[in-house]
């Protein structure tokens, strides 16, 4: 079981001390090594059957490559991978390809992740023809099958995608990622380049289909109000490190590190009267520190409004604090601990009480 996040055994992924590190080259003929770009630094997840795990955090942070990392489409630099109980960690492209029906992809751009050459139903069948299976029924009812199911009409099959909008484009995309029936499914981003009433059809076409399947997903997105809708439980990442996990209610509305507040203070409120009234904002100083040449110690304490000597010497370890809430934090904070110079926004946390703001919103089952 990993040190972060735990669920119990069983779990379809494991995710630990997971390094991906990128080179930096010196100019000229010559061109050495002079440096690493330390994307993802040390971090420890899991996902239990059935489960919806958001991974946020603001551009930068590393949680599109911790992503591609885990299904070694990037290949990390340290760490163990475990995916269905098998460890993946260092497998070759080849070796790889078994894996593959456990554990998928969905893209964030709609547009650029679908061959414009191939139709839809020779991008869906795909996998059944890469992984040498043929399905009862035959592959062609089976990809019908799949496109009605992800609300996707029979006459589309000979079609390409060139013809559909962003919102078909990327159902085409999920109905490729559930073919085989994965167990793990990473969501990088799905729905960030869609119109909002759209995003809430993907959102509840996924959360249909981790209920008919028990498909686990790890979910990576910047929109928290987005990640709240859908996930169980929550990790919240910042220059490579996780900072903050728990339940997707504690996450909302008892968060302890800093920067979770912070990220939680500059989320919109949908109710206009209530955004008039907000509370000012906890606004960072500065920008995202380099990953090349992190700060020492926490490598948030550059921008953090509770940051002591302390945070520059020593790194906080991922310590929990309670049930299932884990904080990386020396000097962790409630709301009610917040100085007035940096008073947060409580309204989306009260929200996160009750139901989803949408009305056709389908809200998460519990993890199978």
């Amino acid at each position: 079981m990993t040190a972060a996040m735990s669920t119990g055994t069983g779990d379809i992924l494991q995710v630990s001390d997971l390094k991906t590190y990128f080179p930096v080259k010196s100019r000229g003929l010559l061109r050495r090594t002079v440096g690493q770009v330390k994307a993802v630094d040390g971090i420890d997840l899991s996902i239990s059957p059935g489960e919806t795990l958001g991974l946020v955090g603001e551009s930068g942070s590393g949680k599109t490559t911790a992503a591609r990392s885990i299904l070694m489409l990037v290949r990390p630099t340290d760490g163990k991978i475990t995916i269905d109980g098998q460890e993946v960690t260092g497998l070759s492209p080849k070796a790889m390809v078994p894996i593959r029906r456990k554990a998928q992809m969905i893209f964030q751009d709609p547009y650029n992740a679908l061959n414009p050459r191939h139709t839809v139903g020779g991008i869906i069948s795909a996998p059944f023809r890469v992984q040498q299976v043929t399905p009862p029924g035959g592959v062609k009812n089976t990809v019908l099958e799949i496109m009605q199911r992800v609300g996707l009409n029979p006459e589309h099959y000979n079609r390409y995608p060139n013809e559909f909008s962003g919102g078909q484009r990327q159902r085409i995309g999920i109905a490729r990622a559930i073919a085989l029936n994965p167990r793990l499914i990473v969501c990088d981003e799905p729905v960030s380049a869609l119109d909002v009433s759209i995003q809430a059809q993907i959102l509840n076409l996924l959360n249909d289909l981790q209920k008919e399947f028990g498909i686990a997903y790890l979910f990576v997105a910047h929109d928290l109000a987005v990640v709240r809708q859908i996930s169980h439980r929550v990790a919240v990442m910042y220059l490579g490190r996780i900072m903050e996990t728990a339940p997707r209610q504690i996450i909302y509305s008892a968060p302890l590190h800093p920067y979770t507040h912070s990220l939680l203070s500059a989320v919109p409120i949908p109710d206009p009267k209530r955004q008039a009234h907000r509370k000012s904002r906890i606004v960072l100083q500065g920008d995202l520190p380099s990953p090349i040449d992190p700060p020492s110690g926490c490598v948030f304490r550059t921008r953090c409004f509770q940051a002591h000597e302390k945070c520059a010497i020593e790194v906080p370890p991922l310590v929990e604090v309670a049930p299932g809430h884990k904080v990386a934090c020396h000097f962790p904070i409630e709301t009610k601990d917040l100085p007035a110079r940096v008073e947060v926004d409580t309204a989306l946390e009260e929200e996160a009480a009750g139901p989803v703001a949408g009305p056709h919103f389908i809200e998460p089952g519990p993890p199978h």
